[in-house]
């Protein structure tokens, strides 16, 4: 499905069920093994370490995984129990983990223009995120200009093109190949004269292992600053959930080299890892302001921890 296609198509499905539906493949890999798990025993030490194996290789991370573990050992369960019963321990513990880092992105109105600088490797889910992103800080009323900073792929500065028409949104974009450090600059300078509150600018996919390339994405983090010397007043990495592992190696450099300030999470929905958020919550303490979990403009959404931590092993949500 396309953009434009996912656009005339989305749904008013509530969040919480666009939420677990799209966790499902997580929720249904974790379930399944803690299920197999207790399925014929009490909870003994085998059963413990069988658990945190399974929380382990859903990508919770082994520090999330023991303090789980340790719950299980040292909390009420000596008999038997349910599976339903360690699930809740688990969305108790993996709420915790993230309940410090889930943090809305707010949009300073003392800052005029807000600039968000939008960081991700190729294929993460930038473009798209920024233009769900603009959809909601309309609906919200700020005026917004989008900036094609990607300026190596024509297909990206179109793409963009798009979301800014869709939305309603000011668009500033050169000609494939231009200078991204220049266009960010401009963007700025233009987004200022006619008083826009939140400037988003996309940047080229860069994979972090690649030193000249994130060289060139602190150039625009230097060129903003020229106009606006407490810009940006955020930098929000993309991550694709589908990657795993190397998510956590993403956050590590791209924080180091430009400084991210939050994190947005997509295609939460393709994956069945969708624990590698705790480890990331748990190694860094990163805010994370925003999870998609599919392809419409209502599928992106401020992160709740809560929300995540039952949908995640398939509870439904909570009452309080």
């Amino acid at each position: 499905m396309d953009d434009s296609t996912a656009e005339t198509t989305q749904t008013t499905t509530p969040w919480w069920q666009r939420l677990a539906s799209g966790l499902k493949r997580s929720s249904s890999a974790l379930g399944g093994a803690i299920a197999h798990v207790v399925a014929k025993r009490q909870l003994d030490e085998t059963t413990i370490e069988e658990i945190e194996d399974a929380l382990i290789r859903a990508d919770l991370g082994a520090e999330t995984a023991g303090r789980i573990a340790t719950e299980l050992r040292y909390g009420r369960f000596n008999t038997a129990i349910t599976a339903d019963e360690i699930k809740e321990v688990v969305a108790a513990e993996v709420e915790k983990a993230l309940a410090g880092v889930a943090q809305p992105l707010n949009i300073d109105p003392a800052k005029r223009p807000f600039v968000i600088l939008v960081a991700g490797v190729n294929g993460s889910g930038k473009t798209t995120t920024i233009g769900k992103l603009a959809a909601r800080l309309r609906r919200e009323g700020h005026s917004v200009m989008l900036a094609a900073g990607d300026t190596f792929r024509a297909a990206a500065i179109e793409q963009l093109k798009i979301w800014a028409d869709r939305t309603g949104s000011a668009f500033m974009a050169r000609g494939p190949g231009a200078d991204a450090a220049g266009l960010a600059f401009d963007a700025l300078a233009a987004a200022r004269e006619r008083g826009i509150d939140v400037l988003l600018i996309d940047t080229a996919g860069r994979l972090q292992n690649r030193s000249e390339l994130m060289g060139e994405l602190q150039k625009v983090v230097r060129v903003i600053k020229k106009v606006d010397d407490s810009a940006p007043h955020a930098t929000l990495l993309v991550l694709d959930a589908t990657v795993g592992q190397n998510a956590l190696s993403q956050v590590e450099i791209f924080k180091k080299d430009v400084g991210v300030t939050g994190l947005a999470m997509t295609k939460l929905d393709g994956t069945a890892r969708g624990g590698i958020l705790v480890a990331i919550a748990a190694r860094f303490q990163m805010p994370v302001h925003y999870v998609g979990v599919g392809e419409t403009v209502d599928d992106l959404a401020p992160f709740s921890a809560r929300d995540f931590a039952r949908a995640i092993v398939a509870l439904p949500p909570s009452s309080s």
